[in-house]
């Protein structure tokens, strides 16, 4: 059986959401999804209301930015972010009154412009892949929506932000997947949720009763569970084919945070400025915090209060797919699902050993690669090769440097070799 099972280490799965005070200043990126940057639209000196429009791009793939906290625009420069690279971001500090440009209810729209209503309103994909939601919704001519998966597996170890939301916020769940079925014509849902979230399940499951072709399916738990791909999988029995898309087989696929913004920007009318985190690990009280985006990691360190001991390691995401930070102020951003902080104790280094070719990352992949062959070419500089053992299929997930007895960074290599790919591409 592919996947591996870490101990999922869920120290908050019973901590509320709680609500952090708005920061005396947001540095909000202007790139925060998969696509084309966005150009700011406000001036160094201007006020800015929360919620207003302070960055877009007229390209389809691409969604708005928004001011996050009402204030003066006193920068737009360079910052480094969660993702480890500079972006150009704008800085807001705050005057202290959050007033909020005002909110008009999308509900009554047709649905075309529904979906386009959640570019506008800044909406992707906050499972991570900070896709934006609008182009998933918008199949290419000749496919349909047949069946939405909402993804509440969450199968990152230490995180539980979507448990936390699936427990206190499953009408809005509910209702954001009707909304999405409406205007996708599509008559078949699905919430997969992993078999240790019993609450999750129980309660969304009460919340679907009387919402017709919302079916609430209990899944096992397995790392990488919550992947897009192998989540079809074990929903529906279906692959996506190699290089393909979920839309390929009549599939979307989408987090239940996602869900949840898109039942607050079609209902409310509410933009995508704020975002649940977990706060985890080496902190002296972990917490589930509802934060603004641009909001510093640092002050949400503070809120757990602080470190317990000086941090080896803070991890934004989890620690299988998430991305290891020098400094502790970059700002959260749209797909900041946890902030994972490590010390000598619980994360040490490894010595790496020649490969053994024991095929234990072989047959610990969900995409059925065969990730000793993609690191051995990575490694000689052989990425064409790469290309042809379907380097490009690779998710990321991390399963092959896990089970590694060797401790050879695998993940790392075929990340390398990924983007030594679309350099060739481009040529």
């Amino acid at each position: 059986m592919f996947g591996v099972h870490p101990n999922d280490n869920k120290l908050t799965r019973r901590k509320k959401i709680v609500r952090l005070p708005i920061p005396q200043k947001a540095i909000i990126p202007l790139s925060q999804h998969i696509g084309a940057p966005n150009n700011p639209v406000v001036d160094v000196g201007d006020l800015v209301k929360t919620g207003q429009v302070i960055g877009r791009n007229d390209a389809f793939v691409s969604a708005n930015v928004h001011a996050t906290i009402s204030g003066k625009v006193v920068a737009i420069e360079d910052h480094y972010t969660t993702m480890g690279t500079k972006c150009k971001s704008v800085v807001i500090e705050s005057d202290g009154k959050d007033e909020w440009v005002e909110l008009i209810s999308n509900a009554d729209l047709p649905a075309r412009e529904k979906v386009m209503k959640l570019k506008e309103m800044g909406l992707v994909g906050m499972g991570g892949a900070t896709f934006p939601t609008h182009v998933k919704l918008s199949p290419p001519e000749g496919k349909e929506i047949k069946k939405i998966i909402l993804n509440g597996a969450e199968c990152e170890p230490y995180l539980t932000c979507d448990n936390r939301l699936m427990i206190e916020d499953a009408e809005e769940i509910i209702k954001g997947l009707e909304i999405v079925m409406d205007i996708s014509g599509c008559k078949e849902a699905y919430i997969g949720i992993e078999a240790n979230k019993p609450n999750a399940l129980r309660i969304l499951k009460r919340a679907s009763k009387k919402a017709f072709g919302i079916n609430v399916v209990k899944i096992p738990q397995r790392y990488p569970q919550g992947a897009e791909k192998v989540l079809i999988n074990t929903i529906t029995g279906e692959w996506v084919p190699a290089g393909g898309l979920p839309i390929d087989i009549g599939i979307v696929v989408l987090n239940v945070g996602t869900t949840k913004a898109i039942y607050d920007a079609i209902v409310v009318g509410k933009p995508l400025v704020e975002r649940v985190v977990t706060v985890t690990g080496d902190v002296h009280e972990p917490r589930n915090i509802l934060a603004r985006i641009g909001t510093p990691m640092d002050l949400l360190i503070e809120a757990c209060k602080g470190y317990v001991n000086e941090p080896k390691k803070i991890i934004s995401g989890g620690p299988m797919m998430g991305i290891a930070q020098f400094k502790d102020d970059s700002p959260i951003m749209k797909g900041s699902s946890g902030i994972l902080v490590l010390n000598e104790i619980n994360e040490s280094a490894f010595e790496e050993k020649p490969c053994t070719r024991c095929a234990k990352c072989v047959d610990a992949c969900p995409m059925n690669l065969l990730p000793v062959g993609l690191q051995k070419a990575s490694r000689a500089g052989a990425f064409e090769l790469t290309k042809n053992l379907n380097a490009m299929d690779c998710f990321e997930c991390g399963c092959c440097a896990y089970v590694c007895p060797c401790k050879i960074p695998i993940v790392q290599l075929i990340k390398d070799a990924k983007n030594e790919i679309r350099k060739m591409g481009k040529k």
